[in-house]
């Protein structure tokens, strides 16, 4: 049976279709909003995986290079590995979505959505949020949704729904949130350091915006839904619980009373080594269940010390931040460095200047661009103590570096006045909460240290959240048992004066507004802190550029001259290289940036650059020197690479017999432009200069 449903959302009409494709799927929807089309499907295995005790879903975005019209680059001419951003939206659709499946469920379970038709209006990863929630919902699988997603956007005072791909370069928020009926759950986005209270109103438009996408999923279920299969969470053992409760309570208050992380997990381990030394016969073959149980009492003791006593883990205060450490100018050889400690959680970040050659190209579905900031997030095993194999960065890794990279684009400088590539690079040393803020926090210490002129600093904090139901205790810089303990993960980086980043992810049913403003605030108050002990290390960017890194100059030419620089088949502009050492960029609109570390190899490039694109005026007197001499003549450089003939009967006013009797090559003498012909050939006059010379007052 074939169900169509349509939403007027943002001016534009909101169509999901299910029954026409893939049909073999649980669950499948065709979302389309504008000429953007999205197919996303939804599968659930029917027989359990033995031996897990974690969800096993898996979700998928792509993108086909058919949708834009395009055929893919590369060899094979097929698409390739995701993209980061493809990978960015499979995490934008899987952490508000996972939370709602039942606890216990150990069903593969894939989620895929493949764009099929796209514009630079219709917001694919929208859709993707969306159309996921919708084919879930139609299907048998169990899930408590539905869920929905918009992108929320602002120009000049105006919030807009969905805001068209130009229509974000525009905007000075960029949020996109899921919301269910009642409350929002997830947030991913980015502000031109925006006001907290503001940021506020759009996440609440948002959860506004939302309800009809909601409707129109209900009205889909209620069409062609199919019953949901019969699921039964497995129950724990209430004695069970009570009994274990009574055993570990004292040895895991005891383990749990180390303030510092390896403290504490060495102490665990020897109390569930003891633990499990001491079970009874009968609970021998009970062990996933006493894991559970435990792993039960483990968190009411943390979330009940939070909540009765305003006692955290490490002994601090809910809005107290971890002590601060910073060292800037760490490494002698790079751009810009810092080490930047908060607690158990350590990043050193590296901030390197490029030119333009060094911009990375983007291959996107609506077309090719260039990034002139990059920020590059790892994340090795040793960080938390272990000892695995180093990999290429996952789904974490490219999502952290998005979100750090996020937070500091607002502050940097514009290509106009600032015209290098920059790349930030953040080796996370140590891991106990938020190593993606310390990374923000590094990395504008990093950028002042190379003299970025940042217009402002920024820092992040991850807030947490302990809720009874009734409740609730907003806690400032989690530590990683909190965030896997607590209700809530919410990120928030920005400048003294606003927002620049937000990423929330929660794991029960949604946040009020009252809880949202608190968090907000509460992380502004700590951010203020935080700010202030960079300030104490650096408080603006160096002076001048690092005496490592290339400096840049720029000079403007004739657009019609850029061939003459470039040269037949890229040879003139290789010797310049080879001669200078420099880097040389040439734009189409006659731009051309000299790069270098030595200003005398520079100086030269540029004055090669302007000889070859220098224009010789009839009639002017120019310095030139003798480059080489023949039998006719001397041909004379009067620019660096621009020669003109000097013929033998313009050298001095009596006959001369040979050239060599009267010039030889190296001999700097004033020439004469007598003539520039229409192939550019120049004639020169020494004799006539001289004369010329002569007549001036005071010669």
């Amino acid at each position: 049976m074939i169900k169509k449903v349509e939403v007027e959302l943002g001016g534009r009409t909101l169509t999901m279709e299910t029954g026409k494709v893939a049909r073999q799927a649980d669950g499948a929807v065709m979302m389309t909003y504008s000429d953007t089309v999205v197919l996303v499907t939804a599968v659930s295995d029917h027989n359990a995986r033995e031996g897990l005790d974690f969800f096993p879903l898996t979700v998928e975005y792509q993108e086909k290079a058919f949708a834009a019209g395009k055929i893919p680059g590369g060899f094979f001419r097929r698409e390739g590995r995701p993209g980061a951003d493809e990978i960015l939206t499979c995490r934008v659709i899987d952490r508000p979505i996972r939370p709602l499946f039942p606890k216990g469920y150990r069903f593969e379970t894939q989620v895929v959505a493949t764009v099929m038709s796209a514009d630079r209006a219709g917001n694919p990863d929208v859709l993707s949020l969306c159309g996921a929630s919708a084919a879930f919902t139609i299907s048998d699988i169990p899930f408590d949704g539905p869920i929905a997603g918009v992108r929320v956007g602002r120009v000049g005072d105006k919030l807009i729904v969905n805001p068209s791909v130009d229509e974000q370069a525009e905007c000075d928020i960029d949020l996109l949130v899921a919301a269910r009926r009642d409350a929002i759950v997830m947030v991913e986005g980015g502000a031109k350091m925006v006001p907290e209270d503001e940021i506020l109103e759009a996440l609440f438009f948002a959860h506004e915006t939302v309800q009809p996408i909601l409707d129109a999923q209900e009205q889909l279920r209620a069409a062609v839904g199919r019953p949901k299969r019969e699921f039964v969470p497995p129950k724990l053992d209430e004695a069970l619980l009570v009994r274990v409760k009574e055993l570990a309570t004292p040895g895991l208050v005891k383990a749990y009373s180390n303030r510092e992380k390896l403290a504490r997990y060495a102490a665990l381990d020897a109390f569930k080594a003891e633990f499990k030394a001491q079970l009874p016969p009968e609970w021998i073959e009970r062990k996933s269940e006493v894991s559970e149980a435990l792993d039960k009492v483990k968190k009411e003791i943390v979330r009940n010390d939070i909540m009765n006593n305003g006692r955290r883990l490490d002994g601090r205060g809910l809005k107290d931040v971890r002590p601060i450490t910073v060292d800037v100018s760490l490494l002698p050889r790079t751009h810009g460095s810092a080490l930047f400690t908060r607690g158990e959680t350590q990043a050193i970040v590296v901030t390197t200047l490029g030119t333009a050659a060094d911009e990375q190209r983007i291959d996107a579905l609506h077309g090719d661009f260039y990034k002139r900031f990059m920020l590059h997030y790892n994340f090795p095993p040793y960080s938390v103590g272990e000892a695995k194999m180093l990999r290429t960065p996952g789904r974490r890794e490219i999502g952290h570096g998005a979100l750090a990279e996020r937070a500091l684009k607002p502050v940097l400088p514009s290509a106009e006045t600032f015209p290098y590539t920059m790349r930030i690079v953040a080796e996370i040393t140590e891991s106990n909460g938020s190593s993606s803020m310390a990374s923000v926090c590094g990395g504008a210490l990093s950028l002042m240290d190379a003299g970025v002129p940042i217009s402002a600093p920024v820092a992040g904090v991850a807030m947490g959240l302990i809720s009874d139901g009734k409740r609730f205790s907003v806690l400032s810089d989690i530590l990683g048992d909190e965030d896997h303990l607590g209700d809530m993960d919410f990120k928030v980086a920005g400048t003294a004066t606003g927002v620049t980043a937000v990423q929330m992810d929660i794991k029960i049913a949604g946040l009020s507004r009252e809880v949202m403003r608190d968090a907000l605030y509460q992380a502004r108050e700590s951010r203020l802190h935080i700010l202030n002990e960079m300030n104490k290390a650096l408080p603006a960017a160096r002076a001048e550029i690092a005496k490592h890194a290339p400096r840049i100059e720029t000079i403007k030419i004739d657009p019609d001259k850029i061939r003459d620089v470039i040269g037949p088949g890229g040879k003139v502009i290789r010797g310049i290289v080879q001669e200078t050492g420099c880097k040389i960029d040439v734009s189409d609109d006659g731009t051309v940036k000299i790069a270098s570390a030595d200003s005398v190899m520079m100086q030269k490039a540029i004055d090669i650059v302007r000889g070859i694109t220098a224009s010789a005026e009839v009639g002017k007197i120019y310095d030139g020197k003798v480059r080489r001499i023949v039998e006719f003549g001397a041909f004379v450089e009067i620019f660096p690479g621009t020669d003109g003939l000097l013929h033998i009967s313009q050298i001095a006013e009596e006959r001369v017999r040979s050239v060599t009797d009267v010039l030889k090559e190296g001999d700097l003498i004033p020439v004469k432009v007598l003539e520039v012909d229409r192939q550019g050939k120049i004639r020169l006059s020494l004799k006539e200069a001289r004369r010329d010379l002569a007549r001036q007052p005071g010669a």
